[in-house]
């Protein structure tokens, strides 16, 4: 199989499509699969880092605002077309996979006028413009979440697979439990409520956590923070202000960066976050309960819609960013924490949204829209 994905800008659109890839390469090892990005997104970290070739075109991101910069943007991703194109007929790819996102627009255009049947992934339980406006080329359009199903009227063939994540539900003992959280420098007795805001963090998360540490008002739970690599220096400023070192701080400890979020999700009591479609499906498949800050500026308001399809089954509780106050956050986690059974239907009712065997059941989708596009033509 010869694919060509098109995947940029971020690890929410870029990851899905690398696990995509390498089940195809599991399934059928001898495929030639190649990456379509631009040169400014983590694309040129990720893709290559994850062994694969990346082909970069000018294209850009929709800005409804009418401008100049904007203007410009516009005739590069409309010239883009060619560049993908070129490459298209360079590789002759079997199928061409979009995983979201401004990139997928270009490419797609370019694979339609190729005939190079197009498949789709949408992680989001918002479909993005550009899923939309591919949604009538698509051999199949393969969903992250039900709820997203009826936004796309127009598409030939819908399939919800699920969103492909690296973290999953592992069964872990109580005793390593309490290794976990010893190793951490907190104690093993009091719940543990896991903060964080995406990968380069979040700065209204951020406040009201560090709102949350001055006043000591985590006296019935503990914190785990990752505050994002940009944000830690930050925060430690922030805390110095009012003599407290990061490095040791009563029932809280701060990082950069969590690397075995796995791990560590499948550890705690409680997850405090954004609500990205990676991480609903990461939540969702470890079964924990959650409390969601989404993104307000996030296109089409999308992380909301992500957050409300875990709160419609009372997995999770929502509070909008223009609400957000240390008390508010706090309180919510007291009256959580404070309730075990409770916390526990939770993350059972999170569970049972999860989606089982999603590389698989994308394997076989794109599979099928290659086979269905060869008998057609």
């Amino acid at each position: 199989m010869k694919v060509v994905i098109a995947a940029a800008g971020t690890g929410g659109h870029i990851n899905p499509g690398i696990a995509i890839a390498n089940k195809i390469k599991e399934k059928e090892p001898n495929s030639e699969i190649i990456f379509i990005g631009t040169n400014r997104g983590l694309e040129n970290d990720l893709v290559p880092r994850a062994g694969y070739e990346l082909k970069t075109i000018q294209a850009y991101g929709f800005n409804r605002k009418i401008s100049l910069d904007n203007f410009k943007k516009m005739y590069k991703t409309f010239r883009s077309i060619g560049e993908a194109k070129k490459i298209i007929q360079e590789f002759q790819p079997d199928v061409m996979i979009g995983t979201g996102g401004y990139i997928c627009v270009p490419v797609g255009m370019a694979a339609k006028k190729e005939n190079v049947p197009i498949v789709l992934h949408e992680s989001n339980a918002f479909p993005g413009i550009a899923i939309k406006m591919l949604s009538k080329k698509a051999e199949t359009i393969l969903l992250g979440f039900e709820d997203a199903k009826a936004r796309i009227p127009n598409a030939k063939k819908v399939v919800v697979t699920g969103t492909p994540t690296k973290v999953k539900c592992i069964e872990i003992a109580e005793n390593k439990k309490a290794q976990i959280v010893q190793q951490l420098g907190l104690q093993e007795n009091l719940p543990v409520v896991l903060c964080f805001g995406g990968s380069q963090g979040a700065q209204s998360i951020n406040d009201s956590l560090i709102r949350i540490i001055k006043k000591r008002k985590n006296v019935n739970y503990q914190i785990i923070w990752a505050a994002g690599p940009a944000q830690y220096e930050q925060v430690k400023e922030g805390l110095k202000e009012c003599n407290m070192d990061i490095e040791h701080l009563d029932k809280v400890k701060i990082v950069p960066y969590i690397y075995n979020m796995e791990e560590i999700m499948n550890a705690v009591d409680l997850v405090v976050c954004r609500s990205g479609a990676m991480t609903i499906t990461e939540i969702s498949n470890v079964g924990k309960p959650a409390i969601f800050i989404p993104f307000p500026f996030a296109t089409e308001n999308h992380q909301e819609y992500n957050a409300r399809v875990l709160e419609k089954v009372d997995a999770a509780k929502i509070i909008l960013d223009k609400n957000l106050t240390a008390d508010l956050l706090n309180d919510m986690i007291e009256n959580l924490v404070k309730d075990k059974e409770e916390l526990r239907k939770m993350g059972e009712r999170a569970k049972n949204i999860s989606m089982n065997n999603v590389e698989e059941n994308i394997y076989q989708e794109v599979e099928n829209s290659i086979v269905n596009y060869k008998v057609k033509k």
